[in-house]
């Protein structure tokens, strides 16, 4: 049975990452996290032929290097799950795309996949077109298509070349991404993130990037299947913040993925002006995030923040920041995105205990549903050994913690530290979904007021030190600093 989502933290970790696997990881929230970790996102736990399990095989299993769909299900008694779905690619190494390869027009799946030679006018794109497409290569986003009768042709491809590109256009695409998300729902996911969503829909001389409406009617439509089975989505889309409004405007829960640059720059700063005029207007219904699998992505703060203010962040990140160096976040370290910075955000803020709990205590008074990612739980630093051996750019995030690292770390303060505030966000009443938030930046403090009916609690920031204290406003008494 499907646990429903509730307001408690969220912990985004790989099913390999807090231990070996599955069943490791139950160990280590039963163990050490059970009163702060109310969620878990396991990031994809398919077969994989890519990027980290971003390019599935299959979704009809588990990498049985992870464990079995009962793990996952024996996480999910306790604590509400997020899954993924990647509806815009799955893996070349998939049955759909080799059986299109082997058999061509005669295949089933041949209708799964975009085929430049049918999908533009003439057959092939001009640049005109190519220019017009939001891409994440310098060419039209494509690989070339080797046919067992001898043929070729050019299949759309945006990302790595192992992830083929779906046709949601296609009633079979269709009813593919219907019956993968009821499993998911069958086997207790309560939140399933669409992963690339905004990439999805293509139209010859468009942008194909979030392209309305058919973007919307797919959007409702797999909502609207999803919602009979009481199972929430979550489109997942780095872009200008207008964007993810406008979803929130629908009535559809988003990502806050401005609020890490944001903090940054406030905390590097000592300003929290910008940060504040963003927490005035950000919705009530979404995932707050300080770090993810992913790099901290630059394009979210797009007229946020002011282009001077941009850089001056950017220029601070690698002059604050514990083991920083700009190379690790381009093209030598396998960095697609130029928009993204790998680095954990413990390392971000010069490995400082002080600064990095003012950062997620900022997070976890802003509205929505705070996400934890596995190595921010634990604190960790930039791991450039990993970075090296792997040379890509984002495994300096990406370290694997065995179950014996997870205890040791439980008795780093900041670790101790972390998890309590974890637990009063996830036990305080003032901290309901629904209710209210107060902001004011101002010589170089940040106050966040959390209310909901008579509850008050108030978050004190001193940028420049990096102290700062939570009151019960209601009570009287002061609840941090803890010790």
């Amino acid at each position: 049975m499907t646990k429903q989502r509730d307001n408690r933290v969220m912990l985004i970790t790989y099913a390999d990452s807090l231990g070996a696997d599955l069943k490791e990881l139950k160990t280590a929230l039963d163990t050490w996290y059970d009163k702060a970790v109310g969620g878990v996102h396991i990031l994809p736990f398919f077969p994989s032929g890519a990027d980290r399990g971003f390019s599935p095989k299959t979704y009809q299993m588990v990498d049985p290097a992870f464990g079995s769909f009962a793990d996952v299900e024996a996480i999910g008694k306790d604590r509400w799950l997020m899954f993924d779905f990647m509806v815009n690619h799955i893996s070349a190494q998939s049955e759909y795309y080799q059986d299109f390869l082997e058999k061509k027009e005669e295949s089933d799946w041949k209708d799964f996949f975009i085929r430049y030679s049918k999908f533009w006018p003439g057959g092939a794109p001009t640049q005109e077109q190519v220019d017009a497409i939001y891409k994440r290569k310098p060419r039209a986003p494509y690989i070339e298509a080797h046919f067992a009768d001898g043929s070729e042709d050019k299949v759309w491809c945006t990302f790595s070349e192992d992830q083929i590109d779906l046709d949601v256009s296609s009633p079979k695409v269709l009813s593919f991404i219907d019956r993968t998300l009821e499993d998911m729902a069958d086997h207790s996911a309560s939140v399933i993130r669409l992963d690339a969503f905004a990439y999805a829909v293509k139209k010859p001389g468009g942008s194909c990037f979030f392209e309305a409406p058919e973007i919307w009617q797919l959007l409702d439509r797999i909502e609207s299947r999803m919602q009979a089975r009481g199972v929430e989505i979550l489109p997942e889309i780095h872009e200008h913040y207008t964007i993810p409004l406008s979803l929130a405007d629908r009535g559809y829960w988003i990502y806050d993925f401005a609020l890490p640059v944001l903090t940054l720059h406030a905390l590097y700063t000592g300003n929290g002006e910008y940060l504040a005029r963003w927490l005035k207007m950000c919705p009530k219904h979404q995932y707050t995030t300080l770090d993810t699998h992913d790099g901290l992505g630059v394009v979210d703060v797009r007229d946020l923040l002011p282009q001077e203010e941009t850089d001056r962040v950017l220029d601070l990140l690698y002059e604050k920041g514990a083991n920083l160096n700009r190379k690790y976040s381009s093209e030598e370290y396998g960095n697609l995105d130029i928009y993204q910075v790998n680095t954990t955000y413990y390392s971000a803020l010069g490995n400082s205990d002080a600064r990095y709990l003012m950062a997620r205590a900022i997070q976890f008074f802003a509205p929505g549903i705070p996400q934890v990612y596995y190595v921010g739980l634990l604190a960790g630093e930039n791991d450039l050994e990993l970075l090296e051996r792997t040379r890509n750019g984002r495994d300096i995030n990406r370290h694997g913690y065995s179950l014996e690292e997870i205890e040791e770390n439980q008795k780093r303060p900041v670790v101790q530290d972390l998890k309590r505030l974890m637990e009063l966000r996830n036990s305080h009443p003032a901290f309901d979904l629904e209710g209210n938030l107060d902001v004011m930046a101002r010589d170089g403090h940040l106050r966040m007021t959390r209310r909901s009916g008579d509850e008050a609690l108030e978050l004190d920031c001193d940028l420049v030190s990096g102290r700062f204290t939570i009151e019960d406003k209601k009570r009287g008494n002061r609840l941090w600093p803890y010790r």
